[in-house]
């Protein structure tokens, strides 16, 4: 489980908009100016291994083009993301234990590869078990739960861009520790609901301080923040309280 207290703030895609997103240059960044926690993205790569990155398809973040999930890793490795290839899953948590950071790892799967992406992800961490701290994240209900099976020990939070009506139920199922939700669907009555069920919410993406003190006034556990350097003092003085 997460060292109480947990980090409240955390990087958006490693470095958010002040460097390549889900990039080893970016969980650095974070890491510099001062965040505990940073958030990425795994999906798998052509050969089955689990890589940083957001999109499906390659154009948007790196020079190649086509489907992430048809490019294998001779070719993936080769591009450039940013000023570097894409990072493996395994080089990035590393990078957090390194530098002592929570990672929050989502799990993105390809569409059709969300038992294949979940089942993946869990054999590298129980092969190769990495000193990093890791909460996992998915809004597959499916990577959930293949997670839940593999690695039940570790902390997991459902992703939400809207409440189905049976997200208590589901939330119970799914055995996750949090809901990590659109800063849309965050009320003070939602929180209260949530910590009466024992789940923590985390909100993304945040683009203002004086929106993460309005949301921590209200129950809210943590933020996902871009960009980063408008939450310079408050990361630092969440360090300096908890750390």
């Amino acid at each position: 489980m997460l060292a109480p207290p947990p980090p409240r703030y955390f990087a958006h895609r490693g470095g958010g908009t002040l460097a390549p997103e889900n990039t080893l240059a970016g969980i650095r960044l974070a890491a510099r100016l001062g965040y505990r926690a940073v958030e990425f993205d795994v999906m798998l790569s052509g050969s089955g291994t689990p890589v940083l990155i957001h999109d499906e398809t390659l154009e948007r973040t790196t020079n190649g083009s086509g489907a992430v999930a048809t490019t294998d890793d001779a070719a993936l490795f080769a591009l450039d993301a940013g000023g570097e290839p894409p990072p493996r899953f395994a080089q990035a948590v590393r990078l957090c234990g390194e530098f002592g950071l929570l990672a929050n790892v989502e799990v993105k799967p390809a569409s059709g590869f969300e038992r294949q992406t979940a089942q993946r992800v869990a054999a590298e961490v129980r092969a190769d078990w990495l000193a990093s701290p890791l909460l996992f994240s998915s809004f597959s209900r499916t990577a959930l739960q293949v997670l839940q099976a593999e690695l039940p020990d570790l902390p997991r939070a459902w992703l939400l861009a809207a409440l189905p009506d049976d997200w208590r139920a589901e939330a119970r199922r799914l055995g996750v520790v949090a809901l990590h939700l659109d800063l849309a669907l965050v009320t003070p009555a939602l929180v209260r609901e949530c910590a009466g069920l024992g789940l923590a919410v985390r909100a993304y993406t945040l683009q203002t301080p004086a929106l993460a003190d309005y949301l921590f006034g209200i129950g809210v556990a943590g933020v996902f923040v871009d960009p980063l350097d408008r939450f310079l003092p408050q990361a630092l003085a969440d360090r300096s309280a908890i750390g």
